[in-house]
C-alpha cells in the first residue's frame, strides 16, 4: 500500500443514513449501552484507508475487468489478533508477492494484489451455537465478535473487541505499507521472500521465475531503464464487511466530493449468507463509494444477480462491482453459464472472481473441515472454461492462504495426505492453502491464462 495522503477527512461517523433493515449474522451483545459506547468511539477514530486509495483500486479493478491485468486477492481465513506479529505479516504478504509474481512472470499480465488482511477479524456461521460434551455455547464468530477457546468467557460477545480489531488492523496496514513501499517488494528482494521454505518443485520453479526476472532488471540497467515500478508496489486491504457496529461508524465523508466511503479497507464484499438485496448489508455496499463484491454461491438465481447489479452498480460503473462465484467443482460448469449470461443481458461489466475454496470444503475422518487441492484447482480451470465459451473475462482468484507450512488442505505438490492434517492444522475456521500449494496454484493459474489469451501473453 502506497502512503496514504495527506488529506482532510471530516472527523466522526456518517450518520442518519442507515435504515432500518433486517441485518442477519450480526453479535448480540449483552449491553447494549456499552456497544453504543464502543460504536461511538470508533465514529471518532482517524480512517484506516483513503477515499484516493480505493478510487485507485477501482479504477485497477476497471482494467482487470477488461483483461488488462489480473486480479490476486489472497489471505487468511479469519485473522487473529495473536498473529498480529511482524513475521505472521511479513510471511503472508510475502507469499502474496511470490504468487503475484509468478502469475506475471507467466502469463504477461499486470497483477491486481488484493490482501484478505486488516480487517478479515468477523466470520459468518452457519449455527448461532456449537456444542461439545454435552455444553452448548455461541459460535466462534471471529476475533472481532468473541474468543476461540470453548468456555462461557471466550464466547461471550464483547463489543470491546471492535476496538481491538480496529488497532490490529492499524498495526497491519502500517507494517504492510511500510514493507511494500519501504524495499520488502523491490523485485531484487523476490529470492527473500520465500526464504525458509522447503525445496519443492513449485518452489523450483519460483526460483526460475526469480531468475528470469534478475536476468531482465540486468538488461534494464544495461541499457539505462528503471521505474519505481520495480522497486515497489501497491497492495490493497479487503475484507468481508460483516459487523454493521463496525462498518458503519468507520464510514466517512470524503472532502473531495462530500460523498461516503467505507474506510475500514479499500474493497469490501458481501458474503453468501449476507448477500440479499433489501437487508442491510447489501444497503451498506450501495451507499458506499469503494469498490465492493459479492459472493455467489451454487444456488444463486438470474434473478438474484439482475437485482444486485441494480441495488449496488446501477450506473455501471467500471470496476465498482465484483461478483466472486464460489460454486463447487462439481457445478461451477453448469451453475454460472446462466448467472453470467444474466449479467450481460443487463449490459452490465463486473469484474469476475473465482473462490475455489468455499464450495470444495468438506470433513475428513478425523472430523477436520478440509479441501482437496484438486478440487481447488478444477474449480479455476471450469471458471476459465466459462468465461471462455462466452466471451466474458475471468478476472482474477480469490483464495484463502497461510505464509506458513500449516496442514489444512490436502493433496499439493507435496501432498498433504489425510492423515497428516493434525499436525498443524492452525486456523480457528476454514483450511487455507499452505505456501507450496499456493505457489502451485499461481503457476496452474499463470499457464491457464497463457491458454487463453490468443496472442501467448504478448500484446
Amino acid at each position: 500500500m502506497n502512503p496514504a495522503p495527506n488529506r482532510p477527512v471530516q472527523a466522526g461517523a456518517v450518520t442518519g443514513i442507515w435504515p432500518d433493515l433486517p441485518a442477519r449474522q450480526q453479535p448480540s451483545w449483552p449491553d447494549e449501552a456499552e456497544a453504543e459506547r464502543v460504536r461511538e468511539r470508533l465514529g471518532q477514530f482517524p480512517p484506516l484507508v483513503f477515499a484516493e486509495e480505493c478510487d485507485t483500486l477501482r479504477d485497477q479493478l476497471a482494467g482487470a475487468s477488461r483483461g488488462e491485468s489480473f486480479v490476486l486477492q489472497a489471505g487468511e481465513c479469519a485473522e487473529t489478533f495473536d498473529q498480529v506479529t511482524a513475521a505472521n505479516i511479513r510471511d503472508r504478504v510475502g507469499v502474496l508477492l511470490q504468487m503475484a509474481a509468478v502469475l506475471t512472470y507467466g502469463a504477461g499480465l499486470p497483477v491486481v494484489k488484493v490482501g484478505r488482511i486488516a480487517g478479515q477479524f468477523g466470520k459468518p456461521r452457519s449455527q448461532d451455537t456449537e456444542t461439545r460434551d454435552g455444553v452448548e455455547l455461541p459460535t466462534y464468530r471471529g476475533d472481532m465478535v468473541n474468543g476461540f477457546p470453548f468456555d462461557e468467557a471466550s464466547r461471550l460477545h464483547d463489543p470491546d473487541r471492535m476496538l481491538e480489531a480496529y488497532n490490529a488492523s492499524a498495526s497491519t496496514l502500517n507494517l504492510v505499507r511500510a514493507w511494500v513501499s519501504g524495499g520488502y517488494a523491490d523485485l531484487e528482494n523476490m529470492v527473500t521472500w520465500g526464504a525458509g521454505t522447503p525445496r519443492t518443485e513449485a518452489v523450483r520453479q519460483y526460483d526460475e521465475v526469480t531468475e528470469g526476472v534478475a536476468r531482465a532488471l540486468r538488461f534494464n540497467r544495461a541499457i539505462g531503464v528503471d521505474s519505481p515500478l520495480f522497486h515497489s508496489t501497491t497492495v490493497f486491504a479487503s475484507h468481508e464487511a460483516l459487523v454493521l457496529d463496525y462498518e458503519r461508524p468507520l464510514t466517512r465523508i470524503d472532502s473531495r466530493t462530500g460523498l461516503p466511503y467505507a474506510t475500514s479497507g479499500h474493497f469490501l464484499w458481501a458474503g453468501e449468507r449476507t448477500r440479499h438485496p433489501d437487508e442491510a448489508h447489501i444497503d451498506f455496499l450501495a451507499r458506499v463509494m469503494n469498490p465492493v463484491g459479492v459472493k455467489l454461491g451454487p444456488t444463486t438465481s438470474a434473478d438474484d444477480v439482475r437485482r444486485l447489479v441494480d441495488r449496488l452498480d446501477p450506473d455501471r460503473t467500471p470496476g465498482r462491482l465484483t461478483f466472486i462465484t464460489r460454486m463447487g467443482a462439481g457445478v461451477i460448469r453448469e451453475a454460472l453459464p446462466p448467472i453470467v449470461e444474466a449479467v450481460q443481458a443487463l449490459g452490465a461489466a463486473p469484474l469476475w472472481l473465482t473462490d475455489p475454496m468455499h464450495g470444495n470444503t468438506f470433513t475428513s475422518a478425523s472430523g477436520h473441515k478440509t479441501r482437496h487441492f484438486d478440487d481447488v484447482v478444477d474449480e479455476v480451470r471450469g471458471f476459465f472454461e466459462v468465461h471462455g465459451a462466452l466471451g466474458t473475462v475471468p478476472g482474477g482468484v480469490h483464495v484463502e492462504l497461510s505464509g506458513n507450512d500449516v496442514t489444512e488442505c490436502i493433496g499439493g505438490v507435496v501432498p498433504v495426505l489425510e492423515g497428516d492434517l493434525g499436525q498443524r492444522y492452525e486456523s480457528p475456521c476454514d483450511p487455507r492453502l499452505n505456501r507450496n500449494q499456493s505457489l502451485e496454484l499461481a503457476l496452474l493459474v499463470a499457464q491457464m491464462l497463457r491458454e487463453s489469451d490468443p496472442t501467448g501473453g504478448v500484446s
